[in-house]
């Protein structure tokens, strides 16, 4: 046979891979075979992928790829074992990632800033931002052969996106899950916002920090009534590790069923649990009695700082559930203000609820050696003050994983403060059992990573003091009703003036829709706050389509998903978001239904 008629083409002794690689992209490219690999498969069965959305505001980096090789695999086997597999892209725009790049850019630092800028300027320029590396993205994704509809593409910022994600939370406020509370919530301070428990999930570092034992004095008439002696001389032994937090200090508890003792040590009596006694006074400590921790409910002590003056009675040792003996002392000192169980107990006892922290995470000016600075900074010389005055028993280095910011890596606070929230733990039961339904590889994310996750769930802290961001559509008059808007058309209906037609659903613009109170009449503004942008992507089945404003049949046939896949941090974000969301609106067997329907 001669080499015109053989065959088999050629191959060079040394192949330009590079060269080969461009030249079958730009084959698929200039062919459309993606396209057409989808037309050719347009009446086979369907599988449902969902791509999700990463954000675009940052240029992507080799850790993207694993996840997108993963995510062009296995619809393009199931492409090729007939089944119809439709890819639509998505970007998520919202957010603090795309805040924060802005900041950057403008040389500004916190929220006083950005609203001395101006919210309509900085939040034009978010929206520029995140399309500013979408060529690049774009690029990446075709670069690296992940077949996906870029031309199709959802945007988590265009109104049609956000009235979807209207609806979603007005259904959820119909069905009463979305309240306001206030509640102990992990809070930045450097962004100025509260964030939610998956997110607070990402952020933990291992840290070492110093730990303090504190004297708390006991009263005259308190150390007489434990002792019997009118002259005696007691303190509490307190352990924290949050010295910062004893400035806002009005208790402090015991566990009731725990042993406690009196205990002698170098001319001084202390009390803290029998079984801590050797670890933190020594050998030499001697125990002159033992008690049941509510013999000590009632006492009272001297407070170690006096900057705010409670209105209500305090520094009273009372009883708490959580008070334990594995670590500390056994007594654990109470600031309402910044923990979720010392809230809790606060409020069992009646307790003040003393801040004296600001948004910023700042001391205030009441306190006054401290004032304007930031709470963990002035840990060392609130330290030295407490030595000072004779109320430093020890310091002791302690490790421990803290959380940060999962974007700034700014140290989180709890604080005290009121927070919108789904109230996802009245679903924790439907949550788990569509968990089961799941297939999981690897098996064990099931009932490990992710089952553990929901097992210990807590109402979702949906709302963000923030700017750029989903607004919460959530009207309030000045009587203290709230109306939770749907749609734009509901906004429109219910708005005292005439509402432009191109209206940008975002901040500063929405917030200057007044509507008219349906209980009372009057008028109604909307809250300030922008949601969580997780729950912006967890959206994306119903707001890819504008659901249910139009596509209607379209989301149902592909609802939910057959495939997704994503890096293993999702299981605490997009992945719980997409379970939270469609839990929250449809059961279990709604879709299943769904499935069965489009078979």
């Amino acid at each position: 046979m001669s080499e015109r008629q053989s065959p088999f083409r050629e191959v060079p002794p040394r192949v330009d891979f590079p060269e080969l690689d461009a030249r079958v992209l730009r084959f698929w490219k200039e062919n459309r075979i993606f396209e057409k690999s989808l037309a050719l498969r347009a009446g086979g069965p369907l599988f449902v992928f969902y791509e999700g959305p990463p954000t675009a505001n940052g240029k992507p980096g080799s850790h993207h790829v694993l996840s997108r090789i993963f995510k062009d695999l296995f619809p393009r086997y199931k492409t090729m074992r007939g089944y119809h597999v439709p890819r639509k892209a998505g970007w998520d725009t919202h957010g603090l990632p795309v805040e924060l790049e802005v900041e950057r850019r403008l040389g500004i630092d916190g929220k006083r800033q950005i609203e001395e800028y101006g919210v309509a300027e900085f939040n034009r320029l978010c929206r520029e931002s995140v399309l500013t590396y979408l060529e690049d993205w774009e690029r990446f994704t075709e670069r690296i052969g992940f077949w996906v509809d870029l031309d199709d593409a959802y945007y988590t910022f265009t109104n049609d996106y956000i009235e979807s994600v209207w609806w979603l939370l007005r259904q959820i406020w119909d069905k009463g899950l979305l309240y306001q509370g206030s509640k102990v919530v992990p809070y930045c301070p450097r962004c100025g916002t509260a964030v939610s428990s998956h997110e607070v999930a990402q952020g933990y570092k291992d840290v070492t920090e110093d730990s303090i034992y504190v004297r708390f004095p006991l009263t005259a008439e308190s150390a007489a009534r434990l002792t019997g002696d009118p002259q005696a001389r007691v303190s509490l032994a307190v352990w924290t590790t949050t010295p910062w937090t004893l400035v806002s200090n009005v208790a402090a508890a015991v566990h009731p069923e725990v042993t406690y003792a009196l205990v002698e040590s170098r001319g001084e009596r202390f009390v803290l649990a029998r079984d801590l006694v050797e670890r933190v006074l020594g050998r030499a400590a001697v125990v002159e009695r033992e008690f049941p921790g509510r013999e000590l409910l009632g006492l009272r002590y001297e407070p170690p700082y006096t900057f705010l003056v409670p209105e209500r009675p305090a520094h009273v040792v009372i009883a708490g559930d959580f008070v334990t003996t594995s670590d500390g002392t056994g007594i654990v000192h109470i600031a309402p203000a910044f923990g979720e169980d010392d809230m809790r107990v606060g409020l069992e006892n009646d307790l003040p609820v003393l801040n004296a922290v600001d948004l910023e995470g700042r001391f205030i000016a009441a306190v006054a050696p401290w004032a304007g600075r930031f709470v963990k900074d002035a840990d060392p010389d609130i330290t030295a003050d407490l030595r000072a005055r004779g109320l430093l028993l020890a310091v002791e280095p302690y490790e421990h994983s803290y959380p940060f910011c999962w974007r700034c890596d700014t140290p989180l606070l709890y604080y005290s403060k009121p927070t919108w929230y789904i109230r996802t733990t009245a679903v924790k039961d439907q949550l788990l059992k569509a968990n089961d339904e799941v297939v999981w590889h690897p098996e064990h994310i099931k009932t490990g990573r992710f089952g553990e996750w929901l097992a210990n769930n807590v109402d979702w802290a949906l709302s963000r003091d923030r700017y750029w961001g989903t607004p919460l559509p959530v009207w309030r008059c000045a009587q203290g009703h709230h109306h939770c808007v749907g749609s734009v058309a509901e906004l429109r209906e219910m708005a005292t003036g005439p509402v432009p037609d191109d209206l940008e659903l975002h901040r500063p613009y929405v917030d200057e829709v007044v509507l008219a109170c349906p209980e009372c009449g009057g008028e109604m503004r909307r809250v300030e706050e922008v949601i969580d942008a997780w729950f912006d992507s967890g959206a994306m089945p119903f707001a890819q389509w504008h659901y249910p404003f139009e596509n209607v049949e379209t989301f149902r046939r592909r609802f939910p998903a057959d495939f997704i896949a994503e890096a293993i941090d999702q299981t605490r974000g997009w992945f719980y978001s997409l379970l939270a969301i469609s839990t929250l609106l449809f059961s279990r067997e709604d879709q299943l239904l769904r499935k069965e329907d489009q078979a």
